[in-house]
């Protein structure tokens, strides 16, 4: 059976969601493909910035969301074994919370309409369709014919593939997640507490008053990359690497349940890649990570996946909903300049992003004794300052 759909997102997580509810507001349909049976929730939450506020703004699902999260008040970073603050930046006047993704999404999709996400939706294949629309299959059999397809489906995006961008490529560092409760509160306050050098990389971040986020990074050797499944080893190793940190560190990894720590490689799209890859081709678009895969330490990988779906609503809906022919081939002619409009708009912030957090976090977590010094003594100020300075952008309204 073939189904025709004009706009189908491949992939119910944030990017996807965001550029779905953007559409939405501007009075555009769209049906979103989800290969699992309900909302992936994996990740706990992550750190958003000023710059993702925006957008989340521009959705209209900001405020609902600032209410059930910390505005964090600064950022602490201190050596990985000393308690001793090494650079302290104030928040003042930007917006940093850390955000659940579970309550990211599911506000999300609680503003779309019905039947906007279609679950148990696995996309298995793409192929050209008689004129300028594509098929989409799923596993399932169904086959969607759509006039614009957008891949959000991750790093490992069948969308991408299809486009011809490489798969991302693997750091060498992989990073441990967990989220931690304190029943009658944690006490730590509204700070973001990072803690750098001698290989790794850990931090928390509270997001409510029982609630904190923690990870930590490191480069695996071949046994400890075994451990990715086995939630008790990953704690036990955690635990067995900061017992010189912070006893806050320690305390928020003691708390969290095993059932609340994953693992996984850290993966990036090698920057210059976005250079002279295809973000869109015709009327297919990759957004999300998808398009820019990065490591975590600049905190920005969900926020460029939220300001992506409100550019790339803004984009399409200039072209669908721009006054002219309503013939067929008019019609596709403003769908690829709509989405070429996007590629321009994301192509260098993705690139940016990408190379300074592959950077930041080289440096951070970095074992050499002279760029240990160096980060130390005169860098962690600058790093710090950078952080802010990236989260200024703004991806504007719908």
């Amino acid at each position: 059976m073939e189904i025709v759909e004009d706009i189908v997102i491949v992939g119910a997580g944030i990017a996807g969601l965001t550029t779905a509810l953007g559409l939405h507001r501007l009075g555009i349909r769209s049906l979103v493909l989800e290969s699992s049976e309900r909302l992936r929730i994996t990740g706990f939450a992550f750190s958003t910035w000023s710059n993702a506020w925006r957008a989340l703004d521009a959705v209209g699902v900001g405020e609902s969301l600032r209410q059930k999260h910390y505005l964090l008040t600064g950022l602490v970073v201190a050596s990985t074994f000393s308690d001793k603050p090494t650079s302290e930046v104030s928040f003042k006047g930007r917006e940093i919370r850390c955000l659940q993704r579970r309550s990211l999404l599911e506000t999300l999709a609680k503003e779309l309409p019905d039947g906007t996400i279609r679950f148990s939706s696995k996309v298995v294949s793409i192929d050209e369709s008689s004129g300028y629309c594509k098929r989409v299959h799923l596993a399932d059999g169904t086959i969607l014919k759509t006039k614009v397809l957008i891949g959000c489906d991750g790093v490992n995006s069948v969308v991408a593939n299809w486009l011809g961008l490489k798969k991302p490529a693997f750091t060498g560092r992989s990073a441990i997640r967990g989220n931690a409760s304190f029943k009658g509160g944690h006490g730590f306050g509204a700070k973001f507490k990072q803690f750098v050098g001698k290989g790794v990389r850990s931090g928390f971040l509270p997001f409510d008053d029982e609630n904190v986020y923690w990870f930590f990074t490191w480069s695996p050797s071949t046994k400890e990359e075994e451990m990715e499944d086995d939630p008790v080893k990953l704690k036990q190793f955690v635990t067995s690497k900061i017992k010189e940190t912070s006893d806050e560190m320690k305390s928020v990894v003691e708390k969290t349940p095993v059932d609340y720590i994953v693992s996984s490689p850290l993966r990036y799209r090698k920057p210059w890649e976005l250079l002279w890859g295809d973000i869109s081709r015709g009327n297919v678009c990759v957004a999300g990570d998808a398009l820019h895969p990065m490591t975590p330490d600049l905190g920005q990988g969900g926020c460029l996946a939220i300001e992506d779906g409100v550019v790339l609503a803004r984009c399409l809906a200039g072209a669908l909903l721009k006054p002219g022919g309503a013939e067929a081939e008019e019609e596709c002619e403003r769908i690829e300049m709509g989405l070429k409009k996007f590629g321009r708009e994301r192509r260098w912030r993705s690139f940016d992003m990408i190379a300074t957090a592959f950077v930041v976090g080289f440096i951070q977590q970095s074992e050499w004794k002279i760029l240990n010094y160096l980060r130390d003594k005169f860098l962690l100020g600058f790093l710090s300052g950078l952080l802010l300075r990236k989260a200024d952008f703004d991806c504007g309204k719908l």
